[in-house]
């Protein structure tokens, strides 16, 4: 969450290794903003949408490293 680019950027990218702000978000939700983009959760626009880049199995691989990387197992 704190690259070289996050200075210039209006909204500060979500802390992903944070376990409690991450294990509060339903596994349905990080799925929809990884298919979908921000907006459809009411985040950010900035975060793009990738269903049209990536298959649901890529998808479900993203959202297993996401909870690999907060440490907080899978979300309600």
């Amino acid at each position: 969450g704190k690259g070289v680019n996050t200075p210039d950027m209006s909204v500060q990218p979500r802390d992903h290794s944070d376990s409690k702000a991450m294990g509060d978000i339903p596994d349905a939700e990080v799925v929809r903003a990884i298919k979908e983009g921000g907006l459809a959760v009411n985040k950010s626009v900035l975060m793009p949408a990738w269903g049209h880049v990536l298959n649901d199995g890529e998808v479900t691989e993203m959202l297993a490293y996401l909870r690999h990387v907060c440490n907080c197992g899978t979300g309600k």
